[in-house]
């Protein structure tokens, strides 16, 4: 019997000449997972203001670090890797953060993986700790994303809905041209086929303006698509069941129309609500207008983000924000423009001089207000 203090020595069923590839591996793929985690971690902390997510980020580098020992650099040879030739003209070019993010996540996962499996030619409770590492990244690219949706949702200030139009993804195209950030898919009269073709349409063009992409009371449309979330109505599935099936990070919206309503859906865990309708409206055909007394009541008293819906228009826009109301959604006033980038833009225009004025006048000593 061998010294039981012997120190362990690597690779005890693993041929001599094939001991420097795996180091190569080990080397290259620590290096990897450690730079993609760096480029998530500074969005985090420097995109997101994100303590927390960041810190994960940090403390996965750091663990990752110690496994980067000198015996394994030593086998390094960044001159004779064919790998460092090979490139894909998708890695030369990134449509925005989101792509960016996802990119480098799929990297570590991918790296972190590889870890897993040569780790465990290399020590035992290698493999082990790398699959550990690698759920733990799962969970931070679905905390990550959540994150993101939700700041996107709170910097959102117009909504559009959108209704049956031979002219629906030019229209919507259109409308994010203009700077729109938030867009429900929403008809209740096409087939189902149909409908999930428009939805993962609409979801791909909302995605390229990294815009978030809702869909209108069916939850299995939306994880069809891997939308951002879905919208339900009163007569809709329960809120927790919708949230039981799409997971805790995705957006679930709920239709009010007055107080208690409000009142339910928010402690029923909905990430915005809609309040409405404001006005008499088409779309919502038999049903009476809440009023502006709604809208002035959940400036005072709703907890989550929420949007002032039902016959919105440039026309009576003053009055609705008057009221209180931050955020508007509106589906005619967009969807049967002549120019829906400029009804957009204008929209967008003076939402944003609200806030600036509401965010002045907070500064501002109480007897000048």
């Amino acid at each position: 019997m061998g010294d039981r203090h012997e120190p362990y020595r690597p690779f005890p069923n693993l041929p001599a000449q094939a001991q420097p590839a795996v180091c190569r591996i080990l080397d290259a793929n620590l290096d990897r997972s450690r730079e993609g985690l760096r480029i998530v971690e500074e969005w985090c902390r420097f995109g997101l203001d994100s303590t927390e997510l960041a810190g994960e980020c940090k403390q996965l580098r750091q663990e990752i670090a110690r496994w980067h020992t000198l015996e394994l650099r030593a086998f390094r040879d960044t001159t004779g890797d064919v790998g460092t030739e090979l490139t894909h003209p998708q890695e030369e070019q990134r449509a925005g953060i989101e792509p960016l993010l996802q990119a480098n996540l799929c990297r570590v996962q991918e790296a972190l993986r590889v870890l897993e499996e040569y780790g465990k030619l290399y020590q035992p409770d290698m493999g082990v700790a790398f699959k550990q590492m690698r759920y733990r990244v799962y969970t931070l690219e679905s905390n990550l994303l959540g994150y993101q949706r939700h700041q996107k949702l709170i910097r959102s200030y117009l909504y559009l809905v959108t209704s049956a139009s031979e002219n629906l993804f030019a229209i919507v195209d259109a409308a994010l041209q203009g700077g729109l950030t938030l867009v429900q898919y929403r008809d209740k009269t096409a087939d189902d086929d149909l409908r999930l073709e428009a939805a993962q349409k609409l979801c791909q063009l909302c995605h390229r303006y990294n815009a978030l992409f809702i869909v209108n009371d069916r939850v299995d449309l939306a994880l069809a698509v891997d939308a951002d979330g879905v919208h339900l109505g009163q007569q809709d599935m329960p809120l927790a069941l919708a949230r039981q099936l799409l997971g805790p990070h995705k957006l679930i919206g709920r239709s009010t129309t007055n107080p208690d309503e409000m009142q339910r859906a928010i402690a029923e865990g909905a990430d915005y609500i809609g309040v409405g309708p404001v006005y008499e409206t088409p779309t919502k055909v038999g049903k009476a207008a809440a009023g502006l007394e709604y809208v002035r009541y959940a400036a005072q008293n709703a907890s989550v983000p929420w949007f002032a819906i039902g016959g919105i228009e440039p026309s009576n826009l003053n009055d609705v924000l008057s009221a209180g109301a931050e955020r508007i959604a509106v589906v005619r006033a967009i969807m049967q423009a002549e120019q829906p980038t400029l009804v957009t833009q204008y929209f967008l225009s003076q939402l944003t001089r609200l806030q600036t004025l509401r965010a002045f006048q907070a500064h501002l000593p109480q007897s000048h207000v």
